[in-house]
């Protein structure tokens, strides 16, 4: 994963476009990287998977 495609799926989830989005473990920093530059940053959850994937979702309200 690059960081145009981190944004890419990052503008697709607040968007609507895709309902979530599962990183594997070796694209983790990359995408995670992107994502706290982000202003909303807080609408976005990820839970973590066995093994280390993450599956990230955007949230109408944000996080505390």
């Amino acid at each position: 994963m690059n960081k145009e495609l981190a944004e890419e799926i990052l503008d697709q989830l607040m968007k609507r476009e895709i309902e979530s989005y599962r990183v594997k473990k070796e694209d983790f920093l990359t995408f995670r990287t992107e994502l706290v530059k982000r202003e909303d940053f807080k609408h976005y959850k990820g839970i973590a998977e066995i093994g280390g994937d993450v599956t990230y979702k955007y949230m109408d309200e944000p996080r505390s």
